[in-house]
C-alpha cells in the first residue's frame, strides 16, 4: 500500500482525483460537437480522454478547427462558455472519489493540500465553495496558470524540497508537471486512464478509503 503520509505537501488535480467528473467533462465536449458528425465527436471523444489534464482553452480551438467551425476570439469564447454551463453543476453534483472527502477535511497528517487543475480559476473557485472545500487547501492554481508552473511556483515559494511534496493526478500531463519539477507522483486509477500509463511504471491507488 502506497504511504502517502510522509509528505508534508499534496499537490492535487481535481477531476478524476477529488470528484468522478472526468466523463462530465468528456460528454460536455461531445455535446458541444456532437452536430458536426460522429467522426468529429468521436476524435475529440478519444483526444480529451487521452489529454484530460489540458485546459479547454487550448482543447476548444483544436476541436473548432477539427469541426470546420469559424475560428474567432469570439467564436471560442462563445464555445468556452457553453462548456461552461454544460459542467459546472455536473462536476459540483458528481461523486466523490471514495474517502477523498474525508481524508481531505480530516487532513489527519496536518499535511498542506493545494489544488492545480485545468479548470479555469474562477470556475474551479466557485465549484470548491460550493462544496465548501476552499478551506482545505493553503492554495487554489487554475487556468491560465499551467501545473507545471503552479508547482514551480509553489516550491520557490514555499522553499520546500520536491522530494516533501506528491503529485496526485490521474494524466499525463499531471505526471510531466511532477516530473519536470522533480516531485514524486500518485496515479489515481479509473476506467479512463486504465492504459494511458502502460508504458511507465508509477504508484497508483483506486481510492483513498484505506489511506
Amino acid at each position: 500500500m502506497f504511504v502517502i503520509d510522509s509528505y508534508n505537501l499534496i499537490f492535487w488535480d481535481f477531476d478524476g482525483v477529488i470528484k468522478e467528473s472526468v466523463d462530465v467533462k468528456t460528454q460536455a465536449f461531445v455535446k458541444l460537437f456532437h452536430r458536426f458528425g460522429l467522426e468529429v465527436a468521436e476524435r475529440i471523444r478519444e483526444h480529451h480522454e487521452t489529454h484530460g489534464g489540458v485546459s479547454r482553452f487550448e482543447k476548444i480551438p483544436l476541436y473548432m478547427e477539427w469541426a470546420g467551425a469559424k475560428l474567432t476570439p469570439l467564436s471560442v469564447a462563445q464555445y468556452c462558455d457553453q462548456f461552461a454551463h454544460l459542467v459546472i453543476d455536473e462536476v459540483i453534483n458528481s461523486p466523490w472519489v471514495p474517502g477523498v472527502d474525508r481524508y481531505l477535511r480530516k487532513n489527519i497528517y496536518r499535511q498542506t493540500f493545494i489544488v492545480v487543475s485545468a479548470t479555469p480559476q474562477q470556475e474551479l473557485d466557485l465549484i470548491l465553495t460550493a462544496l465548501n472545500l476552499r478551506e482545505c487547501f493553503f492554495c487554489v492554481f487554475g487556468s491560465p496558470t499551467a501545473k507545471v508552473d503552479a508547482i514551480r511556483f509553489t516550491l520557490s515559494v514555499l522553499a520546500i524540497d520536491p522530494k516533501d511534496c506528491l503529485m496526485i493526478g490521474d494524466a499525463k500531463e499531471d505526471y510531466n508537471a511532477a516530473d519536470v519539477n522533480g516531485v514524486p507522483f500518485l496515479l489515481r486509477r479509473h476506467a479512463t486512464n486504465s492504459t494511458l500509463f502502460s508504458d511507465c511504471i508509477v504508484p497508483s491507488v483506486n481510492d483513498f478509503t484505506e489511506l
